[in-house]
């Protein structure tokens, strides 16, 4: 029975996002000492690289160590967005044009065997965002949506407007109001509930080994939290996902 217990308290959406921000302040802490160190070792390449000149063999060396450095500084730059230790600079900005003008990126990653559908409310949608970040989020959505379908499918992105009034269990623990909903749905193979409860976490991943680094969601879960947003998987296996993005209007954010 206790065992029970626990495994219901850990599917709670509130215990969830404890869980998540507890990796994210050690994976922040990290990540923040990681790149002290990538800086000194890519300043140092910099200035090998200076007195390797006529000496072919010494700059391929030099070269393998700044390239490898450059790829740890990259994942380096996904742990910080994940724990929301990225910088951001945010603005008042139209969700709806901001979907809008992201569905020709997001038609080359998915490929011409998914469909994408899009709805857009008439009314103007405005949040306070980083509209580059935003974009990375759809973007890592709709990949995430395309390993999902490998035969085709249909990937829809649904935005509505909702209120928090205390009802909506995904947003308790945050203020009330106004929210944007961003949901972005796959017609794929549908999440087990074992990877749900981790589908968020840095590095965690399905795929085979050297394929992906299981950064993408958590790049995502990172970017929604540090925007003040919620976000939370639907899915049963065989009848796709639902990825349900809450992100508070401008009216109700408070800088």
């Amino acid at each position: 029975m206790h065992h029970v217990k626990m495994i219901n308290k850990l599917e709670d959406p509130i215990c969830q996002t404890q869980k998540l921000d507890s990796i994210g302040t050690l994976a922040g802490g990290v990540a923040h000492n990681y790149n002290n160190i990538l800086t000194i070792i890519i300043s140092a390449c910099a200035m090998l690289e200076k007195n390797a000149i006529g000496q072919p063999e010494q700059l391929i060396l030099i070269s393998l160590i700044n390239d490898s450095a450059e790829r740890a500084a990259k994942l380096n730059q996904s742990l910080l967005a994940f724990s929301r230790r990225q910088p951001v600079s945010k603005q008042s900005r139209n969700l709806n044009l901001i979907v809008k003008n992201t569905q020709d990126f997001l038609v080359q990653i998915i490929g011409e065997d998914i469909l994408l559908t899009t709805y857009l409310p008439d009314n103007p949608l405005m949040i306070m965002f980083d509209s580059g970040q935003i974009e990375q989020v759809l973007m890592n959505l709709a990949a995430n949506a395309r390993d999902a379908m490998p035969h085709g499918g249909i990937l829809n992105i649904a935005v509505s407007q909702i209120e928090n009034d205390g009802t909506v269990q995904e947003l308790e623990g945050y203020r009330s109001g106004g929210y944007a909903l961003i949901t972005v749905s796959d017609s794929g193979e549908g999440i087990n509930k074992a990877i749900q409860l981790r589908i968020f976490e840095p590095f965690f991943t399905t795929k085979v080994m050297g394929n992906g680094t299981g950064l993408g969601l958590s790049i995502v879960y990172g970017i929604i939290r540090q925007h003040g947003g919620a976000i939370h998987v639907i899915s049963e296996l065989g009848e796709g996902a639902a990825f349900r993005i809450y992100l508070p209007l401008c009216d109700q954010h408070t800088e």
